[in-house]
């Protein structure tokens, strides 16, 4: 058997850190889903390795002079998964559900007011107001992906998906893999290699171990201390780029006492974030105060709180604050967030603030936030391409992923008039001002971008690590 390759030889292996909580693309937030996701399902639109946005199951698309009518010309001959043709009215009832149920990314239409398929091979997408990010909106990620309604009718979407992208549904091994299969029929032609099969592998030494033995071809499941060693074997071959990930704290603004900024800040100020960085990524990160990584456009230089807890203590004391204890979300699922709880634990200490971390699965994690069941919770957010991917759903008012309930008129103002403003520098402006004031009323407390680190078997060829952390395996190829 090569190394990494399948019984076969011929297939990828791929162990990922845990398992999809399901596999609907409009429905789930779960990056493990969406690492499965991003070889069976396509948008419209998709971000190449330079996070351009380059045609997908749209071959092309005009704007009016207004800016208010976005005409996109579909592929033809496109066809979903199990046979059947794709065509514009497949466009047009993705993105409506998505409206009309009011799922996570509904956000992302704003300023649409209507979708129409005037004809087989053409959707029109009609706004009240000039989008200047659209098709970043619509095809920055796979929840974004057009989808099959009889699929979804049927509920079979979020154990059995089908879409038009590059692999297929195989079969599903609860708690152990998912297998794809080759989509001959690919728009973007047939991939190269004919299975590739996801296993779940929380375990980091684990997910490496069985690289370096050859039982799985790839991994971005890789101990963080272990990082420089494994650039040495000359048996794999790793990367890494600079992430848009973030990862973050955030206090549930509906408990007191985080309702009071004061004791967010002094959350802010308790913590080190070197040393969280030290012990959760072992120096593959990069230090942020804000979300967005010094490498993206959108970049803003800010960094309000030091490591401060003597000014931590007395932002607690002026709130009345005295002897508080924190519920902690962490899940085993993202590890870093348990050796980080700890860690936070540790330092926050020192102020007077008691943090109890409680470890759920990730599923019931996602729970918990959404029903607001916590004090305080870890995690990181996708990255993508526009800052107003970093900043609208997760801190606006009325924000689809504003769990932690923060609300500043000034920061919907900013945010609003972001998302209308056709010059860049301005926009610029705009979501850095808002993102400044998220910072001092510590709706996010920032930690850190973590750097995007996978490796692979050398057996596999045309793999290439990308900054916005999408798992392509549509042009890998197995080595001659």
């Amino acid at each position: 058997m090569d190394r990494g390759l399948s019984k076969d030889g011929s297939g990828v292996v791929a162990a990922i850190a845990g398992e999809p909580d399901q596999l609907d693309p409009h429905r789930t937030s779960a990056y493990f889903s969406f690492q499965v996701l991003e070889n069976t399902f396509d948008t419209l639109v998709e971000p190449d390795e330079n996070l351009t946005m380059r045609p997908a199951l749209a071959k092309s698309w005009t704007v009016s002079k207004d800016r208010l009518t976005w005409t996109f010309t579909l592929r033809k001959g496109v066809r979903w998964h199990d046979g059947s043709a794709f065509g514009a009215d497949d466009v047009v009832y993705s993105y409506r559900r998505i409206i009309d149920k009011k799922l996570g990314n509904a956000w992302r239409f704003d300023g649409v007011e209507d979708i129409s398929a005037p004809d087989d091979s053409t959707v029109v997408l009609t706004l009240d107001k000039p989008v200047y990010n659209l098709l970043s909106r619509i095809g920055g990620n796979k929840g974004l992906a057009i989808v099959n309604k009889k699929n979804v009718e049927s509920g079979k979407i979020k154990t059995h998906p089908v879409g038009t992208g590059p692999f297929s549904f195989d079969d599903y091994n609860p708690g152990e893999s998912i297998r794809l299969k080759a989509n001959s029929r690919w728009w973007g032609g047939a991939p190269k290699i004919p299975t590739l099969t996801f296993r779940f592998i929380p375990e980091p030494t684990t997910a490496l171990a069985d690289l370096e033995a050859g039982e799985i071809s790839w991994t971005d499941n890789i101990p963080p201390q272990q990082v420089k060693r494994v650039a040495q074997n000359p048996d794999l071959k790793l990367d890494s780029a600079v992430g848009n990930d973030y990862w973050y704290l955030a206090a549930n603004e509906d408990r007191r006492p985080f309702d009071d900024p004061r004791v967010r800040r002094a959350i802010a100020y308790g913590i080190d974030r070197k040393a969280i960085v030290k012990v959760t990524q072992y120096g593959n990160a990069a230090v942020n105060q804000l979300a967005i990584p010094k490498t993206n456009p959108w970049y803003t230089a800010y960094s309000p709180y030091s490591h401060n807890p003597r000014r931590a203590a007395k932002l607690l004391k002026s709130a009345g604050v005295h002897h508080l204890t924190i519920d902690m979300l962490v899940t085993k699922e993202y590890p870093e967030t348990i050796t980080a709880g700890q860690v936070i634990a540790s330092q926050l200490e020192k102020i007077g603030i008691t943090v109890k971390p409680r470890e759920v699965d990730f599923a019931t994690w996602l729970d918990k936030q959404g029903k607001g069941q916590y004090d305080m919770l870890m995690l990181g957010w996708l990255g993508s391409l526009d800052a107003e991917d970093f900043y609208y759903a997760q801190h606006h008012s009325k924000g689809n992923f504003n769990f932690q309930k923060y609300a500043n008129p000034e920061v919907d103002r900013l945010l609003e008039e972001g998302q209308k403003e056709s010059d860049t520098k301005a926009r610029k402006a705009r979501y850095a001002a808002a993102a400044r004031q998220i910072a001092d009323d510590a709706s996010y407390v920032y930690l850190y971008n973590p750097d995007v680190v996978q490796v692979w078997a050398p057996q596999l060829k045309g793999y290439k690590v990308r900054s916005d952390g999408a798992i392509r395996f549509r042009d890998v190829r197995p080595a001659d």
